[in-house]
């Protein structure tokens, strides 16, 4: 059990630097413009502020920040959305995910590894 803990803190480590280092702000390279976005990704973006039409029956779930990435919020508050990959079968690894009704985005390209905030 200790060894547990002691790997969880290990685990955590990183994310409570870069909270204590930023101050608050996101750090460089965490943030991406709307314009940066693969077209795909342009595209979901605007369909999200739409309120529709969305391609994927999963696109609008609530997203449960499982991985502790984003900022922490009660459950409901994120939903994911499906930015396609062309030439994939299936609804590939690119997602953005929404949060506060709308009022902030985010973008994973790696599904849910990593996320640059959405700075419009």
């Amino acid at each position: 059990m200790r060894h547990l803990r002691l790997l969880l803190l290990l685990a955590l480590l990183p994310l409570a630097a870069q909270a204590f280092w930023s101050g608050g702000k996101p750090l460089p390279g965490t943030e991406i413009t709307a314009a940066q976005l693969p077209p795909e990704g342009r595209a979901t973006l605007a369909s999200i502020k739409r309120g529709g039409p969305f391609p994927y029956s999963r696109d609008g779930i609530v997203f449960g920040n499982r991985e502790g990435l984003l900022p922490r919020q009660a459950r409901g508050y994120y939903h994911e959305f499906t930015v396609p990959t062309p030439d994939s079968r299936d609804r590939g690894a690119r997602r953005i995910v929404s949060g506060g009704g709308g009022g902030e985005y985010w973008y994973s390209a790696d599904h849910y590894r990593s996320f640059k905030r959405i700075k419009e």
